[in-house]
């Protein structure tokens, strides 16, 4: 894998002096970073194997902060330039939102002074923080568990994927939607159309309204809609028969659900919690569960690193599946 290359986007986004540190990094290593953190006046950290940690200016990476590169004012200046592509008007709604996507699906969350108008933020400014969020896609991450997620008369259940943060829920929910818009040949699965309501740009990855990722030949993105909106829009718009959408937890999502299941359209989801009794405990959510919403849930943990799929559970709650399981590892 040319590591270098995939990273291409990344790189151009950071500051010069910025970029310079990374690409001292061994490929290895690199390729192994989830996230970049640029905060004024304090050390320059990446994320790798859910680990934080330095990178001095000779590029070694460490536990140490004071080994590391310190990121300047001036850095942080050129990262807005770079990001932005010197137009900030073009990107208002994105940083009002407080990111920017780039080409290749990459996400720069940034943290600033909030300027507000009649209640609302407008935009941010003396932006002093970033982070550059290296999205992972990993095609045919989901093939071992789709058996669990498909009816014998070949339709869909409604799923609830339960993760908490950071254990690779947006990666496998990206992959089952592109398997279920492809079609699943070893299953005698036909593709179906997709709608991904993608509030966070995190799903597709879209950059000029087009996705970055690889999420099916049948699917249509509505791209940085709030979810109970989007929801109902695509059912009006583009008819899908599988809604596929990220993070819930709102009452308006909850209601969204409701009619998009009553309408007869498959729902495909995540919340973040550890387990169905964590999920229990959250006032929202509660009677998504009493009510049998979904028919399958599939909760994840980072046991054997991001992805691990823990268990599988019918709409009984009945184990289906029992891992640890990560494609390429198990445990007995």
């Amino acid at each position: 894998m040319n590591t270098r290359k995939n990273f291409e986007e990344v790189l151009y986004a950071l500051p010069p002096s910025v970029r310079e540190v990374i690409t001292k990094i061994p490929d290895d290593l690199l390729q192994e970073v989830e996230e970049i953190r640029l905060r004024v006046n304090r050390p320059l950290t990446v994320y790798l194997k859910n680990e934080e940690k330095f990178v001095s200016k000779e590029g070694t990476i460490s536990f140490s902060p004071s080994l590391a590169y310190i990121v300047t004012s001036e850095d942080c200046e050129k990262a807005l330039q770079l990001i932005s592509k010197s137009s900030l008007y073009a990107f208002e709604e994105e940083i009002r939102n407080g990111y920017i996507t780039l080409k290749g699906g990459y996400r720069v969350g940034i943290v600033g002074k909030c300027v507000l108008e009649n209640g609302y933020i407008k935009t941010l400014k003396n932006i002093s923080g970033y982070n550059y969020r290296i999205s992972k896609e990993i095609i045919g991450v989901a093939e071992e568990i789709l058996k669990y997620l498909i009816t014998p008369s070949k339709d869909v259940y409604n799923i609830l994927i339960i993760s908490p943060p950071q254990c690779g829920k947006t990666t496998l929910l990206r992959d089952i939607t592109r398997w279920i818009s492809n079609g699943i040949d070893f299953l005698g699965f036909k593709g179906k159309k997709v709608g991904v309501v993608d509030e966070r740009s995190e799903i597709a990855g879209c950059y000029n309204g087009i996705p970055q990722m690889d999420v099916g030949i049948r699917t249509d993105v509505l791209d940085g809609c709030p979810k109970a909106y989007g929801m109902i829009m695509l059912i009006r718009s583009m008819s899908p028969e599988v809604v596929v959408t990220d993070e819930i937890g709102k009452k308006e999502d909850i209601e969204a659900i409701h009619e998009v299941l009553n309408t007869g359209v498959k729902i495909i989801t995540t919340v973040h919690a550890n387990d169905i009794e964590d999920l229990m405990k959250k006032p929202v959510l509660k009677d998504v569960i009493s009510l049998r919403y979904f028919e399958r849930y599939v909760i994840l943990s980072n046991r054997l690193g991001a992805g691990t799929v823990e268990k599988i559970l019918d709409e009984n709650f009945n184990t289906l599946f029992k891992g640890p399981y990560r494609r390429g590892r198990t445990e007995k």
